[in-house]
């Protein structure tokens, strides 16, 4: 006896068949019986999409609160990235004086 494979169906797949559930132009039996599905397994569907229903708009808040901490981060970044070049040059200049006044050679005895 061979398994049966699972089929599977992409997320785009199962929204469009709960949408057209949800506008109630057919009957949810003739939907699943003109694709090919369990009648019980679109109703599951059709649930599960509108338990996650809300999630559509907190997702936004998500987004848009992970948009501003990497701003934020990028931020930060760039004036590290100034400070760093800043620092270099003050360190570039300060050598450059220090061999002036003690000689090329001298390694600070």
């Amino acid at each position: 006896m061979s398994k049966m494979k699972k089929k599977s169906y992409s997320p785009e797949y199962k929204a469009k068949i709960v949408i057209e559930a949800l506008r109630e132009e057919n009957h949810i039996s003739e939907i699943a019986q003109r694709e090919g599905i369990s009648r019980t397994q679109l109703q599951n569907w059709k649930r599960e999409f509108l338990e996650n229903a809300a999630l559509v708009f907190s997702q936004s808040k998500v987004e848009q609160q992970a948009r501003t901490e990497v701003k934020a981060a990028e931020e930060r970044e760039e004036r590290a990235m100034k400070k760093v070049g800043a620092l270099s040059i003050e360190n570039d200049f300060l050598k450059k004086k220090y061999r002036e006044i003690h000689g090329r050679d001298y390694e600070g005895r």
